[in-house]
């Protein structure tokens, strides 16, 4: 750290620690400036670095410190008021508002203090000529502050009265405080609307629009606009995760998880930031944050997990039980001391009040990763209380009628009377009953049970339910992978039942059973056949043969209709394994209407969901996005997590094809939620997440976008999604990061991606993804870096044959270059070679369109180059130097003007740019005439110009209003008389 030995040294040094993250290194830097700064011998020396002292503290989890300084300055004004200069009187002034709020905010400082500080601020403003607005807007937060609301509302009206000044608050810091106070009496409608222009973007400041967005949170939650609650919860938060001194606004955040069943997502933010427990700087602050911090602990107590462990103050291990009592009690602490300094119980009730929210929302959906923490399992119990066995008839016919009509849960109805039955005598029919549910709730472990099952059915005096029972027993021992074992054992069973059958020794139900089994069997053989077309036939034969069976004999039997359904779907199937997919989406679309229509829409999900893959497929995308749409609403609740998420995905990439990205959001938001609620939160979740991020910023949602791509790439993994899905997701990021200007991080995200796409055969998005990394870096203002990844990608274009993308990076790389000292003898040189592939690619273009694209990129370069040249004269301290840097700056313009010329109208707003551009030059080489001459000449080239006829088009009448105002004010300068 290099010594201060001048003013500008020191200027130097406090900008760039002004420039620094907030915290405690920031201040103590600002107090070893104050330090150098003494040594200097310079009254206005001490003044700027105590400002800066004062300044870093305001932002800081310091703030209590800031009165030092502030009372240093405000003596050295009252002795010697010529040391100040016109910045650092107005700065003396301004900070009078930050030291009577930081007053508030500390509960030593005795409320006859502050009341004695708000008169002296009313005083010395008045003597200042400044307007009372400041003065009312801080008498406003005092009152407030003790729940005195009479004289707060008096306040709040005279400040809004008041004339605005210099002195007065910006427009987003006045807009929240306003909105603050509107909530705080419940008008939640009314604040919202004073808060529109910051959280959309109208006014900002160092501040703003972070605070709005957290203070929006519980209000947006409290009138049912929870989608607006979720954006402003991922924008706001991301704005203040950072910056230390905002921990009130990160306390918001933390309550918004808790109210809308987040509460592992606010375990998280706890775990981001531990110093927030203990930093007391700010007690007002730290009382907000340990409020929330107990009501976050309840959530989690509520929901059984007192005894988690969770983040708290560093020293010791904490459950959420015990950091619960420990929050609540430094909360209360802290109030009770800001209520006896106040001399009112206000801040008390409302920290009490808010420690006993109850949550808003049961769950609202966030699309980052974060997973309700589940509560420990509580003992089993019995889903149907048994009180004697005069129970078991009422459950053994409950569960019949279940399964009968093949309703959910049918085999826990089952569970539920085999319960009841332990110790009772049953006949075996029963028993049959039960052992066949229970080996169905087994799946591929049932086999045996099936078995026992088919004992007890013939033990009963039923052969063809024996068979049938026997013939699952066969399908299960195909889902575990024996399909020919399982073909050769239902063959038998199928003859068997035929014969039974046509002796009337069974009936159709328990017949149609055995078949359909034996034709499942033979359809999942098929799957593993690779296309073998005797066994798609013998397949095919068996589903006709149920279909022949029951068709038409069904009905009021659902287990019957089922049949018919099945059979259907699986015809469609086996049409599909054939390569018949026009048929196999009939046939799939016949099956599901089959169950829908027998009650049954739950069956219909699995084939809706293959028909949808078919439409996709065959182009159709209107079928596929019906279908999708029916198996989400037949699902219904009896649809389960994996499937939910897969349906959703797949419906939002449908819609998004389609150009609707703000429901197509939606689906994705909801496939991540089931995808972690189904624990694919690294597969599934992850690829929904990068969904839901990709559509947020083809909304403009930039913040929203990255954090849930931010959430989405620790998952992504080239082995799981596919190396281009990181890509793409690493290009979003970089693209949302530009936007939200974090261009350094952006470069970031930019060049991860180019390196993974470097080893691709096709090296398009390598070279735009280093193009775009050298916009970035060069918005970050490192040059070195820019240029090489330009250069990089103009070596690709080249290779490539992209002539534009080549030229775009040698003009870059040349702007570049006339950023470096002594740097525009190369930034010339690029720029004429990006002239010089310009001319070759126009001589070489294979056709009109492609000579006319490059005419217009060899205007544009001229233009650039001429702009450039211009741009460096600035610099230049020679006269007959900066003269000829116009002369050569206006040639190239000429050229430019020729150029777009030969474009004939399709050129004509560039080339009118143009002559406005060689009319400045020539205005600036004193050949008034000439500049007069190329403004007249634009003004005519417009005249009856009617953009209405022409049509507005890529806003071609904003273009010409432009060049209009331009010509005039250029002919206005040169003539000193309006037209």
């Amino acid at each position: 750290m290099s010594e201060i030995t001048d003013f500008d040294a020191l200027r130097e040094a406090m900008a760039e620690n002004s420039e620094q993250p907030e915290g405690p290194a920031r201040n103590t830097r600002a107090e070893e400036l104050l330090t150098a700064a003494e040594k200097l011998n310079i009254p206005l020396a001490v003044i700027e670095a105590l400002g800066h002292q004062l300044k870093v503290y305001n932002y800081s989890s310091e703030k209590g410190k800031m009165f030092v300084p502030f009372a240093r300055l405000l003596r050295m004004w009252d002795e010697r008021p010529e040391d100040f200069d016109e910045y650092e009187t107005h700065s003396l002034h301004w900070v009078f508002k930050w030291v009577s709020a930081g007053m508030l905010d500390q509960p030593h400082i005795p409320l006859a203090s502050i009341e004695k500080w708000l008169g002296e601020m009313e005083h010395r403003y008045r003597l200042a000529g400044h307007s009372e607005r400041a003065v009312r807007s801080a008498e406003h937060s005092v009152a407030a502050h003790v729940g005195d609301v009479a004289r707060a509302e008096r306040a709040y009206a005279a400040w809004l009265a008041a004339d605005r000044d210099a002195m007065a608050d910006c427009h987003a810091c006045e807009l929240h405080g306003q909105g603050w106070w509107q909530a705080e009496q419940g008008r939640d409608a009314e604040a919202l609307e004073l808060w529109r222009p910051v959280l959309e973007g109208e006014f900002t400041c160092a501040h703003e629009p972070h605070t709005a967005l957290a203070s929006s949170l519980v209000p947006l939650l409290r009138l049912g606009r929870l989608d607006e609650a979720r954006a402003c919860h991922l924008r706001g938060l991301r704005l203040v995760r950072a910056m230390e001194s905002m921990r009130g606004a990160y306390a918001d955040h933390v309550e918004f998880c808790a109210l809308t069943g987040n509460e592992a997502r606010g375990l998280e933010l706890l775990a981001e930031r531990p110093a927030y427990f203990t930093d007391d700087g700010q007690p007002r602050s730290r009382l907000d944050f340990m409020s929330v911090v107990a009501l976050l602990m309840d959530r989690l107590t509520v929901l059984g997990l007192g005894e988690r462990r969770v983040p708290g103050p560093a020293g010791r291990e904490w459950t959420a039980r015990e950091l619960a009592a420990h929050a609540r009690g430094e909360a209360l602490a802290l109030a009770a001391r800001f209520d006896e300094r106040n001399g009112t119980a206000h801040v008390g009730e409302r920290a009490r009040a808010r420690m006993a929210r109850q949550p808003l929302v049961e769950r609202l959906l966030l699309g980052v990763r974060s997973m309700r923490p589940a509560p420990p399992p509580a003992p089993a119990a019995a889903p149907v209380a048994v009180t004697g066995p005069s129970d078991l008839p009422a459950l053994l016919a409950e569960a019949r009628r279940l399964s009968d009509h093949l309703r959910p849960n049918a085999v826990e109805a089952w569970a539920a009377a085999a319960e009841a039955a332990e110790g009772v005598e049953l006949d075996p029919r029963d028993r049959a009953e039960m052992a066949d549910h229970e080996a169905m709730a087994l799946g591929p472990e049932g086999a045996g049970l099936f078995e026992r099952a088919a004992e007890l059915y013939a033990e009963a005096g039923d052969p063809g339910e024996a068979l049938a029972a026997r013939a699952r027993g066969a399908y299960v021992r195909a889902l575990a992978g024996d399909v020919d074992g399982a073909a050769v054992a239902v063959t038998g069973l199928y003859d068997e039942v035929l014969a039974l059958y046509a002796t009337d020794g069974t009936g159709i139900r328990q017949t149609a059973s055995v078949v359909m089994s034996r034709a499942r069997i033979l359809t999942r053989r098929a799957h593993g056949g690779e296309g073998d077309v005797a066994v798609l036939a013998e397949a095919e034969a068996a589903v006709r043969e149920v279909l022949a069976l029951v068709d038409g004999r069904t009905g009021e039997d659902v287990r019957l209709a089922a049949r018919v359904a099945e059979a259907q779907a699986m015809l469609g199937e086996l049409a599909g394994l054939a390569g018949d997919l026009e048929t196999a989406a009939e046939l799939l679309a016949r099956g599901a209407s089959a169950f829908v229509a027998a009650g049954l829409p739950w069956f219909a999900v699995e084939y809706e969901a293959r028909l949808a893959s078919l439409a996709h497929h065959l182009g159709d995308v209107a079928e596929a996005e019906r279908a999708l749409r029916a198996a989400l609403e037949h699902g219904g609740q009896q649809l389960e997590a994996p499937g939910r998420a897969q349906l959703h995905l797949q419906l939002g990439e449908v819609v998004g094809g389609r150009g609707d990205a703000v429901e197509a959001a939606e689906h994705a938001l909801e496939a991540a939620h089931w995808a972690d609620e189904a624990g694919e939160s690294a597969t599934l979740g992850a690829w929904a997440r990068q969904q839901l991020g990709g559509f947020l910023l083809r909304q403009g949602r930039w913040a929203e976008a990255a954090e849930v791509l931010e959430a989405a790439l620790p998952d992504l993994t080239a082995e799981t999604h596919g190396d281009g899905a990181v890509v793409q997701t690493q290009w979003w990021l970089g693209d949302c990061l530009s936007e939200l200007g974090e261009h350094r991080a952006a470069a970031e995200r930019r060049l991860q991606a180019a390196e993974i796409a470097r080893h691709w055969p096709e090296q398009h998005d390598h070279a735009t993804l280093a193009h775009l990394a050298g916009e970035s870096l060069g918005q970050a203002g490192l040059a070195a870096e820019a240029d090489r990844a330009y250069a990089r990608a103009g070596d690709l274009w080249r290779v490539l044959g992209n002539t534009p993308g080549l030229i775009r990076s040698l003009r870059a790389r040349a702007w570049l270059a006339l950023r470096a000292e002594d740097g525009l003898d190369e930034a010339r040189g690029l720029m004429a070679e990006a002239v010089r592939e310009c001319e070759a690619a126009r001589e070489a273009a294979p056709d009109e369109d492609s000579r006319r694209q490059f005419v217009t990129e060899l205007g544009h370069t001229h233009g650039q180059f001429g702009d450039l040249l211009t741009r460096s004269a600035v610099e230049e301290a020679e006269g007959a130097a900066v003269r000829d840097l116009f002369e050569e700056a206006l040639a190239q313009v000429l050229q430019a003007v020729e150029v777009f010329a030969s474009l004939g109208d399709d050129a004509l707003h560039s080339r009118t740019g143009a002559e406005l551009a060689a009319g400045r030059l020539e205005a600036d080489l004193d050949r008034p005439a000439d500049a007069v001459a190329r403004a007249r000449a634009v003004l005519t080239a417009y005249e009856g110009y009617d953009s209405a006829v022409r049509g507005d088009r890529d806003g071609e009448a904003g273009a010409v209003r432009a060049r209009r105002a331009e010509a005039e004010q250029l002919l206005h300068l040169l003539t000193e008389r309006p037209l």
